[in-house]
């Protein structure tokens, strides 16, 4: 009975630790806002530290140590170019191009601010959105929009990077 209870219990605990695995999640939230007085739409978008990290590195070929102190100098134009790259937005139907005015870390998220102008009224709003897709098949990235008043929300993947709204 002895024997038997030394290798079951080992077996069981085994089992039973491996159940409660933690799933880890790909998912980033970017926030567009209208900002009329400005005549401007403000990005904001929150991706996880370690999964922008591996992707920058995996495109540039370089160690980025991101939100440490080792962080690379170039690390923000790093990023500039990977956003321009995978997350694009037009509106009403004309590209526009995004200033990165900056970012910072909140815990192990890291928030870019992005920003372009816009002079016209917004009848629509086009996006594409493929950041982290290439490092992360599972990945959703989740825009939200408020323009004048209107919240809409659009959900994109990686076998869907493309959406558009309608004001």
């Amino acid at each position: 009975m002895k024997s038997f209870l030394q290798r079951f219990v080992p077996i069981l605990l085994f089992v039973v630790l491996c159940s409660f695995a933690v799933h880890k999640f790909y998912v980033a939230i970017y926030q567009v806002n209208y900002e009329p007085k400005k005549k401007e739409l403000q990005i904001t978008t929150r991706i996880f530290i370690d999964d922008l990290e591996k992707a920058l590195e995996t495109r540039f070929h370089k160690k980025i140590y991101l939100a440490t102190s080792k962080e690379i100098p170039q690390t923000d134009d790093l990023i500039k170019s990977y956003l321009s790259e995978k997350f694009r937005i037009s509106v009403n139907s004309s590209s526009k191009s995004l200033k990165f005015l900056g970012k910072e870390t909140e815990d192990n998220v890291l928030i870019c601010y992005l920003t372009t102008p816009v002079l016209e009224k917004i009848n629509t709003i086009s996006i594409h959105n493929s950041v982290l897709t290439e490092t992360y098949d599972e990945q959703q990235n989740i825009v939200h929009f408020k323009v004048n008043g209107n919240k809409k929300t659009v959900l994109m993947t990686d076998s869907e990077p493309d959406g558009q709204v309608e004001f």
